[in-house]
C-alpha cells in the first residue's frame, strides 16, 4: 500500500462531505473564484454549501474509479487529492465539470443581471459565429496563399529570376461585414481589458527607473528639427525623403514627441507606441539600437569630443547610458519578434524614451529610414528612392516595400496591396484597404505628402535643409 490512509466506504465519504458541506466551508481551491471562507462569513457558507454537496454526490458515485485511498480530511480531499494521490482521468472530469457548472449556475442565481447578460452574450455569440465562420473559411485560405506567393517571389529574386504577374494574388481579400465578437460578461475583468499602450510619461518614468536616464528636452521644436536635419543630411537622406515622410507619418505639423492616436490631444487614447517624426514603435527603437547602436555611439562620441566642461560631462554620462541600453538590446538574437518582446518590457519602454532626447532621438528617427535606403542599395537598386517608395518600405517592411519599388509600372494597377501585408496589419490599416492596388496606394501616399507640405511644420523642416 502506497498510502497510509485507510480506504473509505461510499457511506463514510457521503457522511464526510455532507458534514463538511453543512458546516463552515474551508478553502476551496477549485471553486470558480478561488474563495476563502471562514466562520464569520455565513453568506459564503450558504453560497458554497450546494457546490460542496454536489461534489460529494459526484465523489460518491465515482468512488469505484479511485485507484488510491482517499484521505479522511476535507483539506486533503480538496487541496491534497491531486498532490498526494493518483486519480484516474475520469474522476478528474467528474469533479471538474460539476464544480464549474455548479459555480457558474450559483453565480447566476445570486446575480440575476449576470444571468440575463449571459443569455444575451450567447445570443450574440451565435450570431457572430453564423456570420464569421463562413467568412473565416474563405479568409484563411486567401491569406495562406498570400504568404505562399510572397515566399515564392522572395525565392525567385534570390535566384535572379523574374517575378511575374501570376506570382501575386490578384483577387482582393474577403471583407468581414458581420457583427463584432461579443465579450463574455463572465470572464475576469483583466481578460476583458485592452492591452495597455505606454505613453510618453510611461517612457520617461521607465527610463529614469531602469537606467537613471532623463531625456534632454529641446528648447523648442525647431531645435529638435535642426538636430534631425543635421543627422539626416549627414546620413544621406534627401530633403524630399525626410520632409515628405515626416508629412505622411507625423501629419505635417507633428512634434518630436507626437504619438499615434494623440496627434490632436494628449488627453486621448494612444493607438500604438509609434512616436516622433517617423513614428517608431518600441520594437523599432530596440531594433535600431541593437543594429546601429555602435554607429550612434560613434557619432555621440564625436560630438562629445568637440565639447568642454559641464556640457561634455553631461554628454559623456548620456553616452554611458546609451551604451548600457545598447547592450540590453543585444541580449536577444537580431530578430523582429525577439526585439518586440524586449520592446514590451519596461526596459524596452526606456529605450524608446531615447526618441525624446535631442541628442539621440534624431539618430533613431534617421536610421529608421536609412536602413530602408541601404536595404534597397544592397539589393541592387541604385536609383534614389522617391519619398512614396521609401514610405512603402517604412509602412510594409523592407522586403515587402522593395517588392513594390521594383514592380513594373504596368503591373501596379493590377496587384492588390494585400500582397504586402500580414493579415492583421492589413485589416487594421484603412489606408491600405481603401487604396487596394499598388498604383492606388502610391498615388494616395503622394497625395497626402503633397497636401501636407503646406503645413507649418513641414515648411520649417524644408527651411532647415
Amino acid at each position: 500500500m502506497r498510502g497510509s490512509s485507510p480506504r473509505m466506504t461510499k457511506e463514510q465519504m457521503a457522511r464526510l462531505w455532507q458534514t463538511r458541506a453543512v458546516g463552515p466551508p474551508q478553502m476551496c481551491p477549485y471553486s470558480p473564484a478561488g474563495i476563502l471562507a471562514n466562520d464569520s462569513h455565513a453568506r459564503d457558507q450558504q453560497k458554497w454549501s450546494p457546490v460542496l454537496r454536489s461534489v460529494a454526490r459526484y465523489l460518491t458515485s465515482a468512488h469505484d474509479l479511485i485507484s488510491e485511498p482517499v484521505p479522511t480530511s476535507l483539506d486533503h480531499a480538496l487541496g491534497g487529492l491531486m498532490r498526494h494521490h493518483v486519480i484516474r482521468a475520469s474522476i478528474a472530469g467528474l469533479i471538474a465539470i460539476p464544480l464549474l457548472t455548479s459555480g457558474l449556475a450559483l453565480a447566476q442565481e445570486t446575480n440575476p443581471g449576470l444571468s440575463a447578460a449571459m443569455a444575451e452574450y450567447k445570443r450574440k455569440l451565435a450570431a457572430w459565429h453564423a456570420a464569421y465562420d463562413p467568412y473565416e473559411a474563405i479568409a484563411t485560405p486567401y491569406w495562406n496563399s498570400i504568404a505562399e506567393k510572397r515566399k515564392l517571389r522572395f525565392a525567385k529574386r534570390r535566384n535572379g529570376q523574374t517575378v511575374l504577374l501570376e506570382d501575386y494574388v490578384l483577387t482582393q481579400p474577403p471583407v468581414y461585414s458581420g457583427p463584432p465578437k461579443p465579450v463574455d460578461p463572465s470572464a475576469p475583468i483583466e481578460e476583458r481589458k485592452r492591452k495597455y499602450i505606454p505613453v510618453v510619461a510611461d517612457l520617461r518614468k521607465a527610463a529614469k527607473q531602469h537606467f537613471d536616464f532623463v531625456p534632454q528636452t529641446p528648447a523648442n521644436e525647431l531645435e529638435y528639427k535642426r538636430a534631425y536635419v543635421q543627422v539626416a543630411s549627414a546620413a544621406g537622406l534627401t530633403r524630399e525623403q525626410a520632409v515628405r515622410v515626416y508629412v505622411f507619418e507625423a501629419g505635417g505639423n507633428g512634434l518630436y514627441d507626437v504619438q499615434a492616436g494623440l496627434e490632436r490631444s494628449k488627453e486621448g487614447r494612444a493607438i500604438s507606441t509609434a512616436i516622433g517624426y517617423n513614428q517608431l514603435l518600441t520594437t523599432n527603437s530596440v531594433e535600431v539600437l541593437a543594429e546601429e547602436g555602435h554607429t550612434i555611439l560613434k557619432a555621440l562620441n564625436a560630438k562629445a569630443a568637440t565639447l568642454t566642461g559641464p556640457a561634455k560631462a553631461a554628454l559623456d554620462k548620456k553616452i554611458a547610458i546609451v551604451h548600457r541600453m545598447y547592450e540590453f538590446c543585444r541580449t536577444v538574437p537580431d530578430d523582429w519578434k525577439e526585439h518586440q518582446k524586449l520592446g514590451e518590457t519596461e526596459k524596452g519602454w526606456a529605450v524608446h524614451a531615447l526618441n525624446l532626447d535631442v541628442d539621440v532621438g534624431p539618430h533613431l528617427q534617421t536610421h529608421k529610414l536609412l536602413t530602408s535606403v541601404i536595404f534597397a542599395k544592397r539589393k541592387g537598386y541604385t536609383k534614389p528612392l522617391s519619398a512614396a517608395e521609401l514610405e512603402m518600405m517604412n509602412l510594409t517592411g523592407d522586403g515587402n516595400g522593395y517588392d513594390i519599388v521594383v514592380m513594373p509600372l504596368e503591373m501596379r494597377d493590377k496587384v492588390p496591396t494585400s500582397n504586402f501585408f500580414q493579415r492583421g496589419g492589413y485589416e487594421r490599416n484603412p489606408v491600405a484597404s481603401r487604396n487596394n492596388t499598388v498604383a492606388k496606394l502610391l498615388a494616395a501616399t503622394d497625395g497626402v505628402m503633397e497636401r501636407g507640405l503646406a503645413l507649418q511644420g513641414a515648411k520649417d523642416l524644408v527651411g532647415l535643409f
